[in-house]
């Protein structure tokens, strides 16, 4: 038995909006949540630019109870949170606490590093002998599943709930891992999302490793430049996206709306041999993926109209399309569109892949296709390979068909998932 399965809710906590209709907006228009972080100069980061965020305590006091509320020091939790329930909204579903649980429903909902601003805290308080200091809720909140239970409890979902974590694919391949539950069976809904945290003890050791750039702080706007020839390095970020998979048969049974079909899509790693290392990919890996993906999903490499990439506006940018094209064994007016939220967000880590999937999707119920910033100087490579006409820098209209979406992660693992369009 195998499910077809569809994407029936959406939820977003980016760094350039925050809800549904703001980020959409933004990416509409090119709006860059990349800013300037003061923070980020006092400690002497040489990149002091990322894309952060910006809930209003309003909004979060809508989100959790007053003694959730009391010591929480979590910002991917929040982000998570937020997302997770407004994906939850999105989808029709109940919010009821009082209702049983939802045992057809659960969660596969990632993170890298959780909660690490009030790790460094209870690390202060036990260190000084203050312990008792801590609080009730400081397990929760830097437990890496800390964000499932949260989301769990708020939603009463009674099936799986768990968390993953691979680095920069992460909310990618949370997505794949939901699908698959669902269409063997085992459960109608699922949400799926992932979320990371903000501030300098997460992007301190990409700081230290060298690969952010550094000659945009004055002007961070032009910093995260994907598939652009004066590409320097990968502006951080962080935020939570979030989608509510269901069975086909569900959403059309309540009548909900729905936005795409998760065809499928495929996991693997390149084992780190072969040119793969703990921070690049394997070549041989990453093709064997996307093709493993259009397998997976019944199409042909043809069908494929538009690619959201991982393209993190680094010098493996190239190499990317370079791999895109020999997976699908096209190139120049037969290539795919590309585009890269990356250049309106930075890369935004464990929450990556959920946020840029989030906005592919979006993508089919617009009809546009979000245009990409910071390209106007196409790398040489790329054009060769693409066309300029494939990469287009302002947001034009159109109308995907299916999109394919890509994560590459630290430990060589990549993930590729593969949506159609579902139109009335």
């Amino acid at each position: 038995m195998h499910k077809r399965v569809v994407v029936t809710g959406l939820g977003v906590c980016a760094p350039n909006g925050v809800g549904l209709e703001d980020f959409t907006k933004s990416l509409k228009e090119g709006t860059s949540g990349i800013r300037f972080i003061p923070r980020l100069k006092a400690l002497g980061f040489g990149c002091q630019i990322a894309g952060e965020p910006k809930p209003t305590d309003e909004l979060i006091d809508n989100y959790f109870t007053p003694l959730q509320l009391k010591g929480l020091n979590a910002s991917g939790l929040v982000y998570g949170v937020i997302a997770g329930t407004d994906a939850w909204k999105d989808a029709g579903l109940s919010l009821d606490p009082k209702a049983p649980p939802r045992w057809d429903s659960g969660i596969v909902f990632g993170t890298g590093i959780l909660g690490v601003d009030k790790f460094r805290e209870a690390i202060h308080l036990v260190d000084d002998g203050k312990v008792r200091r801590l609080g009730s809720t400081a397990v929760i909140q830097t437990m890496a599943s800390g964000i499932s239970a949260y989301l769990g409890g708020i939603l009463g979902c009674g099936n799986q709930v768990t968390t993953n974590s691979s680095a920069c694919t992460t909310g990618t391949e949370g997505i794949l891992m939901a699908y698959d539950r669902i269409a063997s069976g085992k459960a109608n809904i699922m949400l799926t999302g992932s979320c990371s945290d903000s501030g300098p003890y997460v992007w301190g050791g990409f700081d230290a490793m060298r690969i952010l750039p550094r000659k945009y702080n004055g002007h961070p706007k032009d910093a995260s430049r994907p598939m652009s020839a004066t590409a320097s390095g990968f502006v951080p970020g962080s935020g939570a996206g979030a989608l509510v998979l269901e069975s086909l048969e569900s959403a059309e049974k309540r009548g909900a709306r729905i936005y795409a079909e998760v065809l499928g899509g495929a996991v693997n790693s390149g084992g780190q041999r072969g040119g793969g290392s703990m921070t690049a990919p394997n070549n041989e890996a990453v093709q064997r993926c996307i093709t493993q993906a259009i397998k997976a999903s019944g199409i042909k490499a043809s069908e494929i109209d538009t690619i959201n990439g991982h393209l993190t506006a680094t010098s493996k940018d190239p190499i990317e399309i370079e791999n895109w094209s020999k997976a699908l064994d096209r190139k120049g007016t037969d290539f795919p569109y590309v585009n890269s939220f990356k250049g309106l967000i930075g890369h935004c880590l464990a929450a990556a892949g959920s946020i840029e999937c989030v906005g592919a999707i979006l993508q089919f119920k617009t009809h546009l296709l979000f245009g990409n910033v910071n390209c106007e100087d196409l790398h040489p490579e790329i054009l060769g390979i693409a066309g300029k006409s494939k990469i287009p820098t302002k947001t034009i209209t159109y109308t995907p068909k299916i999109i394919a979406k890509a994560s590459f992660g630290f430990g060589d693992v990549n993930a590729c998932v593969i949506f159609k369009g579902y139109y009335d």
